[in-house]
C-alpha cells in the first residue's frame, strides 16, 4: 500500500518536522502511525517530501524527511463547469471529480439548479466543495490540489467568459453529435467542460455558451446524472490525453 498523503501550507527545509493540527490528529490519532512507517508531505502545488515516523505524541508526529520533489502541474488543464446540485450530489460530484485529476471545479449557478447558493448559506456550500476536494486530493495521492472557483458561485455570464478563453470548451449535452471520445483536444491551455444540473441545461444558456465557442458534445447513449457526467467526461479526456 503507499504511503498516506498529508497536506501542509509549505514544505519544511530542515530535515526534521512536527505534523501537527488537523493533519498530525489524522495521522496519530486516526490513521495510527507508528514509529518506523512511511508517509507523504504535500503543499497542494505540486511539492512533495517523503519522510518516516520518529515519534508520536497527542494528536502529533515527529518525522524525518527522506526525499524531496515536486511534479509539474498537468498540461492540459482541465476544468469542470459544474452546474449546482441539490443534497450531496454536488459534494459527490467534487469527490469523483478530483479523485480522476480534474484541476479546477467552477460551481455555476444555473438556471435550473434547484439550490441556489447565497448569502451565508452559499458561503458554507462552497466551503463544503473545497473540503471534499481537500479530503479526495489526499485519498488520491495527489502532489496538486484541485482550485474550486466562485465567490461563492459564478453565474452563466461569467461562465461563458471562461469559456471563450479557453483553449477547447465543451458542453456535455444528450443532443450532441459530435463525441467527447473523437472531438479533437488542443495540447496545451484550457479544457473547459460544461456539466448541467439535474434539470438540464437551459437553450438559452446552450445558445450563450455556443456564442461564447464551446462545442456540444455527447458521451454515449445513456444519460448520466450530474454527479456522474463530469467524472465520466474527465476519464474520457485522461485517457485521450495520457494521464491515464
Amino acid at each position: 500500500m503507499s504511503a498516506p498523503l498529508f497536506l501542509v501550507e509549505s514544505l519544511p527545509t530542515a530535515d526534521r518536522m512536527t505534523l501537527d493540527g488537523p493533519e498530525g490528529r489524522h495521522a496519530a490519532t486516526v490513521q495510527r502511525l507508528r514509529p518506523g512507517e512511511r508517509l507523504l508531505l504535500a503543499d497542494g502545488r505540486g511539492g512533495t517530501a517523503a519522510a518516516v515516523v520518529i515519534t508520536v505524541g497527542k494528536d502529533t508526529l515527529d518525522v524525518e524527511i527522506t526525499s524531496r520533489g515536486y511534479v509539474d502541474a498537468p498540461v492540459p488543464r482541465l476544468v469542470v463547469v459544474q452546474g449546482i446540485a441539490k443534497g450531496d450530489r454536488g459534494e459527490l460530484a467534487v469527490q469523483a471529480m478530483t479523485e480522476v485529476g480534474v484541476d479546477e471545479i467552477v460551481p455555476w449557478a444555473a438556471e435550473r439548479s434547484i439550490v441556489l447558493w447565497r448569502g451565508d448559506r452559499g458561503v458554507r456550500a462552497r466551503e463544503k466543495w473545497v473540503t471534499t476536494a481537500r479530503e479526495a486530493a489526499k485519498q488520491a495521492r495527489r502532489p496538486w490540489l484541485p482550485v474550486v472557483a466562485g465567490s461563492p458561485d459564478e453565474s452563466t455570464t461569467q461562465v461563458a467568459r471562461r469559456l471563450a478563453g479557453a483553449a477547447a470548451a465543451f458542453v456535455l449535452h444528450e443532443a450532441a453529435e459530435e463525441r467527447l471520445t473523437t472531438v479533437a483536444l488542443p495540447a496545451a491551455g484550457e479544457i473547459v467542460l460544461v456539466v448541467g444540473p439535474e434539470g438540464g441545461i437551459a437553450d438559452r444558456e446552450l445558445d450563450a455558451f455556443a456564442e461564447a465557442g464551446a462545442r456540444p458534445v455527447r458521451l454515449g447513449s445513456s444519460v448520466l446524472r450530474t454527479s456522474t457526467a463530469g467524472v465520466a467526461a474527465l476519464s474520457v479526456l485522461s485517457v485521450r490525453l495520457g494521464r491515464w
